[in-house]
């Protein structure tokens, strides 16, 4: 397996990047076709991630992790090489804790954060609805107060990894204004009034369950209130924005990914009596993998470091949006390009090629379009110009 730049990764970051490699090249890629194939949840990938020791990663120290986001992203990149969805299965259990770690009380972050460290517990994460997509200041979804609780209804839809959780980070309005504050609360599986529904047949990213929610007067006690009445939703976002070079990483172990299976393809390939390498165009299309490939790493490493070094803000939301933007992009070019070089094997299910170009065109629509990182990285350069004048 090619590439992979060891650029600004200390002794932790390779020692993550060589233990990750050993056990996607070894255990995980032989189980990458299956899990795509049958859509089913591979619990015995979960448990490798637990036994290794990787749910810990970004965890503050008190919790067993290395509280650093470069190294998660390392471990991302290189499951997402050959699985997709194993690397995915990192990236849910890991969604919530930023908006933990801001927004919780002591009390929320001891009852949810060792569980999702230690593999007890998973979560999901539900901003989206029919209705809204990317629009989050459409939410609909309703938390009316009932005594000290809340009364929570309405629906939401592609939720992952909801069909595995034991409770959920979802947000809905609350106060009794119909533009009221929006806030998160922790509902909990088994909650009176609470639906999970039937998992979505995807494109890509099939192992990893996506569902609606259903909520039906569900009573949400006040301790699962996530932050202060009208502040929790500006701490969770923040906390998304920076845990955003995660999604990045996916795409560039993809990208990797799929540049390793085409180099493989064509070298192995005969016509016109030469090897399919040795045309140039063929060598240009490489060419060009590689250097997309490194580009979105570095990205990617970039605006992890930024985040391990405290950076917040619109330098950070700029830093993060970049990173995803441009890795899941070139993720996309990279898998579009490979599919050709296979030929006419690139569109047979008896290659993987086409299991990278469905995921990365998965990628390019989740966590955040890549239209809404690039409004992001938009406003961070009007904004900036704005107080220039």
């Amino acid at each position: 397996m090619s590439g992979g730049s060891s650029f600004s990764l200390g002794e932790d970051q390779r020692a993550v990047q060589d233990l990750v490699r050993r056990v996607a090249t070894e255990r995980v890629a032989k189980r990458a076709a299956e899990i795509d194939r049958t859509a089913e949840y591979p619990q015995d990938m979960f448990d490798l991630l637990r036994e290794l020791g990787l749910l810990t990663l970004p965890f503050p120290g008190e919790y067993g992790g290395s509280n650093s986001l470069l190294s998660s992203c390392v471990a991302i990149e290189e499951l997402g090489r050959v699985c997709y969805n194993t690397a995915y299965l990192l990236l849910v259990q890991w969604t919530p804790i930023g908006g933990i770690l801001a927004g919780g009380t002591e009390e929320q972050k001891q009852r949810l954060l060792p569980g999702l460290a230690n593999g007890t517990l998973r979560a999901g994460f539900s901003l989206t609805e029919p209705q809204s997509g990317s629009d989050v200041s459409g939410i609909r979804t309703r938390a009316k107060r009932d005594g000290a609780g809340y009364r929570l209804s309405g629906n939401k839809i592609w939720c992952t990894n909801a069909a595995v959780s034991d409770f959920i980070l979802v947000a809905a309005r609350s106060g009794e204004e119909e533009r009221g504050a929006i806030n998160f609360f922790i509902v909990d599986r088994g909650m009176k009034g609470f639906e999970i529904g039937r998992k979505e047949d995807k494109l890509g990213a099939r192992g990893v369950p996506s569902s609606a929610l259903f909520f039906d007067n569900v009573y949400i006690p006040p301790e699962n209130m996530l932050g202060r009445e009208g502040e929790g939703f500006k701490n969770v976002m923040e906390a998304l924005n920076a845990s955003r070079p995660l999604i990045a990483a996916r795409g560039v172990g993809l990208a990797q990914g799929a540049m390793d299976l085409a180099a493989e393809f064509v070298s192995n390939r005969q016509a016109f009596g030469q090897s399919v390498s040795d045309f140039q165009g063929v060598r240009w299309m490489l060419a060009d993998m590689a250097i997309g490939v490194d580009a979105a790493r570095l990205l990617t490493y970039r605006a992890a470091a930024m985040i391990d070094a405290g950076a917040k803000g619109p330098e950070m939301a700029r830093a993060a949006a970049v990173a995803k933007c441009f890795a899941s992009d070139t993720a996309m070019k990279v898998a579009t390009d490979a599919v050709q070089l296979f030929g006419a094997a690139g569109i047979s299910n008896e290659y993987p090629i086409n299991r990278y170009f469905r995921d990365a065109k998965v990628l390019q629509i989740i966590e955040g379009t890549n239209q809404i990182q690039r409004n992001i990285i938009a406003r961070t350069i009007l904004g900036s110009t704005k107080r220039k004048v």
